[in-house]
C-alpha cells in the first residue's frame, strides 16, 4: 500500500478459479485497510490518501483499467471499520446505538467505489465488533443487487457483519485461512497470506514465517478439489515494492500453473475429492476428463489411484509430458499408473504433478 503504514496490507492477488467465478481470474486491490488511508482520491479521507499524499495517484483506478485490458476480473477489498476514527470511537462509546461513522464515512465510501470503479467483486472486512444492523448492510447490498451500474454481475463475501460469515454472502470466507475439510454445498474462497504471520508487509520477516512453494501449492490444490477458490495474498513495502521472496513464490505458482492450470481454471469437484485415507491424490475434472494431482512421487515409482474406474478406452497422460503412460487395474485397488523412468530433476517440476485420465467411469 502506497504512502500507509507498512503494517497494512494491500490484498492482492490472482485467484485460482473453480465453480464460484466461472472461468475468469480476478485480483483483488485493497482501497482501505483498518488504519483508514484510502488508495483512491476519497471525498471523505480528509486528504489521507493516494492522491493527495504518497504517490499521487489513483492506484485503484490505475490497477483496474490494467486488469481489465487483460480480462482480468476486478475485486476491492473495503474494510467496514477504522482503529483510530474518532466518529467510529464515538459510535463504539455510545454501545454502537450511533451511526456516525457509517453514514458518514463507510457508506459514503462503498457508494463512491461501485459507482467510480464499478468492481466485479467486493471483499467486505472489518464487520467484527458490530451486527449488519449497524453496518447498514442491507440497505447496501439491496442497492447493490437491485439498483447499482453493477447490478447484473457483482459478488460479495459474506463479512458484513458479526453475525454473517460462514452464513450470508455471495461467497463464504467465513474465516482467514478458511478451509473446510469436506466438499461443501456452497461457493467459499481460501485467503491466506505468503507471510505466514501478517497480511501486511513485516520489515522484521524471516525465511522460517515464509509459505514454501510446495505449501501453496497444497493448498492451491486442495482447495480446488474441494469447490473453492485460492487468494494469495502479498504485502508490499509503504512505497509500493513487492519484495524478492513474494516475487519468487508467484512466479513459480505462475510458472506451475502455466503446466498445471488445465486441472485448475475453470475445473469442478469430481465425484471424489481425494482417495480416501490418502491427502497426497486430489482430483478435479473437466468434462469428462479427470485430473489427479499428486504431491508425492512414489519411490518405486508406481502411483495408486482408488478412486478412478477404468474403461477399454481410458488413457493416462502427465500434464507437460509427452507420451502416454502405462496403467493397469485392480478390481479391488484401482488404478496403478506406470510413471515415467526419469529422475526428477527432470520432469518440469519437482513437486505437485498432474495426471490427465480419459475414458474413466
Amino acid at each position: 500500500m502506497f504512502g500507509s503504514a507498512e503494517t497494512c496490507s494491500w490484498l492482492l492477488l490472482a485467484l485460482f478459479c473453480s465453480r464460484g467465478f466461472h472461468v475468469h481470474r480476478y485480483v483483488v486491490l485493497t482501497t482501505k485497510h483498518h488504519e483508514g488511508f484510502t488508495n483512491w482520491p476519497s471525498s471523505v479521507s480528509w486528504n489521507w490518501n493516494s492522491q493527495d499524499v504518497g504517490p499521487h495517484r489513483d492506484l485503484v483506478g490505475e490497477l483496474g483499467t490494467a486488469l481489465r485490458k487483460r480480462n482480468i476480473r476486478y475485486g476491492l477489498y473495503h474494510s467496514l471499520l477504522e482503529w483510530f476514527h474518532p466518529l467510529y470511537l464515538f459510535d463504539k462509546s455510545n454501545g454502537f446505538k450511533t451511526q456516525y461513522f457509517v453514514s458518514s464515512k463507510t457508506m459514503p465510501e462503498l457508494y463512491d467505489l461501485v459507482t467510480r470503479y464499478k468492481p466485479d467483486l467486493i471483499w467486505s472486512d472489518g464487520e467484527w465488533e458490530c451486527p449488519d444492523a449497524y453496518w447498514n448492510s442491507t440497505n447496501f447490498l439491496a442497492w447493490l443487487y437491485n439498483d447499482s451500474p453493477v447490478k447484473d454481475q457483482v459478488v460479495v463475501n459474506d463479512r458484513w457483519g458479526q453475525n454473517c460469515p460462514c452464513h450470508h454472502g455471495g461467497f463464504f470466507n467465513c474465516h482467514d485461512k478458511y478451509m473446510p475439510e469436506t466438499l461443501p454445498d456452497y461457493k467459499w474462497e481460501m485467503c491466506t497470506s505468503i507471510d505466514k504471520s501478517s497480511w501486511g508487509y513485516r520489515r522484521n520477516m524471516v525465511m522460517a514465517g515464509i509459505a514454501s512453494e510446495q505449501e501453496i501449492l497444497m493448498e492451491l490444490v486442495q482447495a480446488v478439489s474441494l469447490g473453492g477458490n485460492y487468494l494469495l495474498n502479498i504485502g508490499p513495502t509503504k512505497d509500493g515494492i513487492i519484495v524478492p521472496i513474494f516475487q519468487e513464490r508467484l512466479l513459480a505458482v505462475g510458472k506451475w500453473l502455466s503446466i498445471n492450470g488445465e486441472a485448475i481454471y475453470a475445473s469442478k469437484p469430481w465425484r471424489v475429492q481425494s482417495d480416501k485415507n490418502s491427502t497426497s491424490v486430489w482430483y478435479t475434472s473437466k468434462g469428462s476428463d479427470v485430473y489427479a494431482i499428486f504431491l508425492q512421487w512414489p519411490d518405486d515409482g508406481v502411483l495408486n489411484l482408488a478412486s478412478p474406474k477404468a474403461t477399454s478406452t481410458t488413457e493416462v497422460v502427465m500434464l507437460g509430458v509427452k507420451g502416454a503412460l502405462k496403467w493397469s487395474k485392480d478390481p479391488v485397488q484401482g488404478l496403478f499408473i506406470s510413471l515415467l523412468q526419469l529422475p526428477l530433476s527432470a520432469l518440469p517440476f519437482t513437486y505437485a504433478w498432474t495426471l490427465k485420465l480419459t475414458g474413466v467411469e
